[in-house]
């Protein structure tokens, strides 16, 4: 018989082969779905650099430029620019926590899953929850949200910019005019636009805008850009009730980011903030411009590649987004089996439809790095294949 000091080493031996073995299948899958996207290769490089603590000063110099390079991202001026620590539903989850009170009116624009996902959050904080909705697939009309907010005040409206469930962009700017006019704070979405589309938030009006890192910053999923205007701290600073999430209460995070002398709140994910720091670069270098056209561009090969095959996008063209493109599913094709089939004999990922569009489209990604001609051209010779 094993010594119970064989048996144990024996054991972790064993473990450590598992632990192993699962990690050596894994492979490169090109990942043309809503997100993640391909991580771009300086990104892999950056997050294997040695761990600092969270209070070295480099580490804090590098926090600091990224703040600043998100500022130039958003478009904005915001002091209060930091990555959130989590995924890009922390930052709504953030957003909505500082924000809202119980309560509060708050009105959310549905065309889609993350819409909803929006009034679910605001309702669990017993705000007053409208919704006003639009079909998935169309974008939300500015002139039918003006007409509601005559109707009603509002403390917050909120609504999503790319609707990563439909493909769908939303006019953020033209809403943020009817929402300036009503004096209600304004609530912005840009987990799959910021990085592949313009984002102008201080002049579209927005109050607090919020994104995820795995879209088209092309960086691995867990941290969430948030900005804050002034206007929007001004409402957290006249709280009488403490932020009911300590961890996501932008006051107390807000020290740690801030001044000369940083204040310990959480234990921050050092080396997923070098790969946001190395991605952001990468953006930059590149040049902001550069990278809409990219995006675009490869988005109109993609729509031509298609068409060639018979299949078409779900959403008209002047409300398509780029980076998220809703292919409807021909008739007689069975959807789940040629996504099956990318996957496992291609080694690609793109993504199926949601709620009432689950089974009438495939969502394909060109996201950041994904976005290159070579990745459209190698979905479209394997869809050609299946079909």
């Amino acid at each position: 018989m094993r010594s119970a000091y064989t048996r144990r080493l024996f054991y972790d031996l064993r473990v450590e082969s598992v632990v192993s073995n699962k990690l050596d299948a894994v492979h490169d899958v090109l990942l043309m779905g809503p997100g993640p996207s391909c991580v771009y290769p300086d990104v892999y490089r950056a997050l294997a650099h040695p761990t600092l603590g969270h209070l070295d000063p480099l580490f804090i110099a590098i926090m600091d430029d990224i703040k600043t390079l998100l500022r130039t991202l958003m478009q904005t001026t915001n002091r209060a620019t930091l990555p959130m620590s989590g995924t890009g539903s922390a930052g709504m989850e953030a957003a909505f926590v500082n924000l809202v009170k119980p309560g509060d009116a708050v009105l959310v624009l549905v065309n889609g899953v993350f819409g909803k996902r929006m009034a679910e959050v605001a309702g669990r904080l017993r705000a007053q929850v409208d919704t006003l909705e639009f079909d998935w697939g169309t974008p939300v009309v500015p002139e039918t949200v003006a007409a509601r907010l005559q109707m009603k005040d509002y403390a917050l409206v909120a609504v999503v910019h790319a609707e990563t469930s439909t493909g769908v962009r939303n006019p953020v700017d033209k809403i943020g005019e009817s929402v300036k006019m009503s004096g209600a704070l304004y609530l912005v979405d840009a987990v799959t636009s910021l990085g592949g589309i313009p984002v102008h938030m201080d002049a579209w009006g927005i109050d607090l805008l919020y994104s995820g890192t795995q879209k088209c910053l092309s960086c691995p999923p867990g941290l969430a850009p948030l900005s804050c205007s002034e206007r929007a701290l001004a409402k957290l600073r006249a709280r009488t009730t403490p932020v009911p999430n300590w961890y996501l209460d932008l006051s107390l995070l807000l020290s740690y980011w801030e001044g000369a002398k940083r204040a310990y709140h959480h234990t921050a994910p050092i080396n997923m903030l070098y790969g946001l720091y190395q991605a952001l670069q990468c953006v930059m270098a590149e040049g902001l411009e550069n990278v809409y056209a990219r995006h675009r561009n490869m988005h109109e090969l993609l729509v031509a590649e298609l068409g060639k095959l018979g299949l078409e996008i779900l959403v008209e063209p002047d409300y398509r987004l780029p980076m998220l493109n809703a292919v409807k599913v021909p008739a007689g094709v069975d959807e789940a089996g040629v996504r099956a089939r990318l996957l496992g004999e291609h080694s690609i990922e793109i993504g199926a439809g949601l709620g009432p569009l689950a089974g009438k489209i495939w969502r394909v990604g060109l996201m950041g790095h994904t976005a290159r001609a070579v990745n459209v051209q190698r979905l479209i010779e394997a869809l050609r294949a299946e079909l």
